[in-house]
C-alpha cells in the first residue's frame, strides 16, 4: 500500500494517475451538452449503495470507470451556459491549476511551519483585498470556507467588541439586517448566543434594498429601550436579487450610533475587480469588516473567501494559543500564524487559487468577466420585461433574476404557483437547464443567476420558453383532468 503514499518514489505514479483524472473530466466537460442528465435520487441511490468500500479495486482506471457510473456522469456541471441557477460559477483554469498543487503539496495554513510561503501569500491576497475596498493600513483578515463562516466571524468580532454597560448580557445586543439578507446572519447570531430575537429585520424598498429610514427609526427604538445596537449587516448582493444596500447611507448611520458595520460582500465582491461598475460599492470602505467569496464572482473553484476586517486588533476576538501549535512567544518573535485569526485550526492553502489566477489573468481579466454576466442581467431583464409571458421582479444590479410565468387566461395566484413549480421541476428532469426558485410575498417565483460569461441571450430565450412550454402543459393537464 505504500506505493499511493505521494513522495519522491512515487511522483511518476502521481503523473499518470492524475493525468488519466484529467483526461476524464477534460472529455466530459468536452462532450456534455446539457447542465444535468436529470436522473433522479430514486435512480442514483441504489448505484452508490451497490459501492463496497471494504472491497477496494486496487486500481485507478477501475476506481474511474466506476466514478463514472456514480458521480461523473450525474454531476451538475456549472460550466453549462444552460446552468443558471445557484451562486455557482464557472471556474477559470489557472486557479484550477492552483487547485491541483495545492491538493498535492498540502500545505496546512494554520502555522507558519507548516506553511512558509504559503502564510505569505495569503497575507499577500488579503492585503490586496483590503486595498481594493480601501480599509485602509490597520486592515487584516483571513481566508475561510465560505460566506456563512465570514459573516460568523464578522458578527463575534462586531459582539465582542461591543462596549457598552447595557450589554452585559448578550441578549441585549441587536443585530439589523434587511428582509432579504442572507440566512446566515440569523443563524451566526443564534450560534454567539444571542438569542432568537437578535435581529431586527429591516424592510426593503422597491429595489430590495434596505429603507434607511426604516434602519434609523430602528436604531433610535433599539437606544430607547434599554438594548445595544451591536452590528448592522448591509448586503452589497442579495442571494435572491443581486441588490446592493446604499453603504454610504448605513455607514453614515452606523457613525452616529457607534455600531459595528459589516458589510456582506459574498456575492457583489466580483465588482471590487470590475472595469465599470466599481463604483456601486462605494461606502463599502468604511465598513468594519466585509465578507468576500472569490468562489463567487471571482470565478474560483470552492471553496474560496475571506473575513476583512477595518482595524486588524479585532482578530483578538478569535485568538486562542497552544504551546504545541502556536504558543505566545512566536507573536513576540514576529512568526506569522494564521491561526491567530481563523476560527478553524488545519486549514487549506484555497488562496493559491486566487494568486493564480491574478498572475495569469490579472484583476482586470477577472472583472471583465463579471461585467459580462452584469451586462448580461440587464438584457435578460429588459427580455422579460417585455415579455407578456412572464412578471419580473426588480431590475438587476448585479447579475440575478427573480420572475415567474404568468399564463394566460388563469388568474389564481395558487394556480399560479403550481405551474412555475411545474415548469422548474420538470425543466430540471429534463436536464435541459436549470433554473432556481425562490418566494416573493408568499408568491412562487423563479430565479436566474448568470455567473457564466458564455450564456448568451439567445441562451436565456430558449431557457424562457422551455418554461412557458412546461408551464403550459402542467396546465393543460389540469385541464384535461378537471373536464
Amino acid at each position: 500500500m505504500r506505493s499511493h503514499l505521494l513522495n519522491d518514489t512515487t511522483a511518476e505514479h502521481y503523473r499518470r494517475s492524475v493525468t488519466e483524472g484529467i483526461e476524464r473530466v477534460a472529455a466530459k466537460l468536452a462532450t456534455t451538452d446539457r447542465p444535468f442528465t436529470g436522473v433522479t435520487v430514486d435512480e442514483l441511490t441504489p448505484r452508490i449503495d451497490a459501492v463496497d468500500l471494504d472491497k477496494p479495486l486496487l486500481d485507478t482506471t477501475a476506481a474511474l470507470d466506476e466514478l463514472e457510473e456514480v458521480y461523473l456522469r450525474d454531476a451538475v456541471y456549472f460550466h453549462h451556459p444552460r446552468y443558471l441557477a445557484h451562486l455557482n460559477c464557472p471556474v477559470v483554469i489557472p486557479a484550477v491549476v492552483g487547485e491541483a498543487v495545492l491538493s498535492a503539496v498540502n500545505s496546512s495554513l494554520d502555522t507558519w511551519d507548516q506553511s512558509a510561503g504559503g502564510t505569505l501569500i495569503e497575507h499577500k491576497l488579503i492585503d490586496w483585498t483590503t486595498s481594493r475596498i480601501g480599509l485602509g493600513p490597520a486592515a487584516d483578515g483571513v481566508f475561510t470556507s465560505g460566506g456563512s463562516q465570514s459573516n460568523l466571524q464578522a458578527l463575534l468580532l462586531a459582539r465582542d467588541e461591543t462596549k457598552s454597560e447595557n450589554a452585559e448580557h448578550p441578549t441585549k445586543m441587536r443585530v439589523f439586517a434587511s428582509e432579504v439578507s442572507h440566512f446566515s446572519v440569523k443563524k451566526s447570531a443564534t450560534l454567539l448566543g444571542l438569542g432568537p430575537d437578535a435581529v431586527v429585520t429591516v424592510p426593503v424598498d422597491r429595489d430590495k434594498r434596505m429603507q434607511t429610514v426604516a434602519l434609523a427609526r430602528e436604531l433610535e427604538r433599539c437606544r430607547e429601550e434599554g438594548l445595544v445596537p451591536m452590528a448592522v449587516v448591509a448586503t452589497a448582493g442579495t442571494t435572491d436579487f443581486g441588490s446592493i444596500d446604499p453603504l454610504p447611507e448605513i455607514a453614515e448611520l452606523c457613525a452616529q450610533h457607534g455600531t459595528w458595520m459589516h458589510v456582506d460582500a459574498a456575492y457583489g465582491c466580483g465588482l471590487l475587480a470590475s472595469v465599470k461598475n466599481r463604483h456601486l460599492l462605494d461606502g463599502i470602505e468604511r465598513a468594519d469588516s466585509v465578507t468576500v467569496d472569490y468562489h463567487k464572482s471571482f470565478f474560483q473553484p470552492v471553496s474560496s473567501s475571506a473575513v476583512l476586517v477595518r482595524d486588524a486588533a479585532t482578530l483578538r476576538h478569535a485568538t486562542y494559543h497552544a504551546d504545541y501549535l502556536n504558543p505566545r512567544r512566536m507573536v513576540t518573535e514576529r512568526i506569522p500564524n494564521q491561526v491567530d485569526k481563523s476560527l478553524q485550526t488545519t486549514r487549506r492553502f484555497d488562496a493559491l487559487k486566487l494568486w493564480m489566477t491574478l498572475r495569469v489573468m490579472g484583476a482586470d481579466g477577472v472583472g471583465l468577466l463579471f461585467d459580462e454576466v452584469c451586462d448580461l442581467a440587464g438584457k435578460a431583464w429588459e427580455l422579460l420585461a417585455a415579455d407578456p409571458r412572464f412578471d419580473v421582479v426588480v431590475e438587476p444590479q448585479l447579475s440575478t433574476l427573480v420572475f415567474r410565468h404568468i399564463p394566460a387566461g388563469v388568474t389564481d395566484p395558487a394556480e399560479i404557483d403550481r405551474a412555475n413549480l411545474y415548469a422548474r421541476k420538470a425543466l430540471f428532469a429534463s436536464g435541459d437547464a436549470i433554473v432556481a426558485g425562490t418566494k416573493v410575498g408568499g408568491r412562487h417565483y423563479l430565479k436566474f443567476t448568470l455567473l457564466n460569461p458564455e450564456t448568451t441571450v439567445g441562451d436565456i430565450v430558449a431557457v424562457l420558453d422551455l418554461i412557458a412550454g412546461h408551464a403550459e402543459q402542467y396546465l393543460g393537464e389540469n385541464l384535461v383532468e378537471a373536464s
